[in-house]
């Protein structure tokens, strides 16, 4: 997330507001401000609320680009929608179907909710899970979240995947990438294919709205999907070796 300093700047000067009037106004230091402006301080969500409410703008207009990019925190992206929305924690929190004090939570930061619950928060704000999942749908994070959502430690998950503890923590942390093997061993004790780990949030939706119907149609028949379910098992030799079966068929049907 980049806040716009200029645009502050000039939002400031249409009201005829000097740096002391618009630091007042937002509760804000004169110094702080100025550095803003002049884009060397990056500041909180909580700080361009202030901003925001001060201008009499809506918060959008002092960030530049959109809501999945990275400097912001999937909390303060549900937060930032939400109060766009004129909708209420309470509100929001009727609609996804969960307590109040969880929701504030996650907007805190404190936990990360499980892929379900998230999902139910983008329905209650009417966005697609991608525009909250974007940066956090990393695969340490899916691995998270799926974890929790079965209710699984760390250790746990690990004893059932014959792997470490410790190995799981540093991918659930992004320090570390697995290898395909592990990946493979995770998926499958998580009933996924490895494929879930590594596609990206709303890639799938997005690779499908550039088809024609009769492709998407027949992509979605119940045979092809286990194809597919079945491909994303596949090692690469695996793979090579039905490749090249397909091809020595379809050349035995035209001779």
């Amino acid at each position: 997330m980049i806040v716009r300093g200029e645009h502050i700047r000039s939002l400031r000067e249409e009201r005829g507001y000097t740096l002391q009037d618009l630091a007042r106004r937002a509760n804000l230091s004169l110094s702080y401000l100025s550095e803003i402006e002049r884009g060397s301080k990056r500041p909180s969500l909580k700080t361009i609320d202030k901003l925001a409410g001060a201008l009499n703008v809506a918060k959008t207009q002092l960030i530049e680009g959109d809501l999945t990019d990275s400097g912001l925190s999937l909390g303060d992206k549900i937060r930032l929608i939400r109060t766009e929305k004129d909708m209420s924690l309470q509100e929001l929190a009727q609609k996804a179907g969960i307590s109040l004090s969880y929701l504030s939570e996650i907007e805190r930061g404190t936990v990360y909710p499980a892929l379900s619950t998230l999902r139910r928060v983008a329905e209650g704000l009417s966005v697609l899970p991608a525009t909250l999942m974007k940066h956090e749908g990393t695969l340490g994070h899916k691995l998270k979240a799926l974890r929790e959502e079965y209710g699984l430690t760390q250790a746990q998950l690990a004893s059932m995947a014959g792997v470490t503890a410790g190995l799981i923590g540093q991918i659930e942390q992004g320090k570390v990438q697995p290898s395909l093997k592990t990946l493979e061993k995770l998926a499958e004790v998580m009933g996924v294919t490895p494929c879930y780990f590594i596609m990206e949030p709303g890639a799938v939706d997005q690779i499908l709205s550039l088809m024609n119907p009769e492709l998407r149609e027949l992509l979605m028949h119940p045979n092809i999907q286990s194809v597919l379910g079945l491909i994303c098992n596949l090692n690469e030799k695996e793979l090579q070796f039905i490749l090249n079966f397909i091809q020595l068929f379809k050349k035995s049907e035209l001779s």
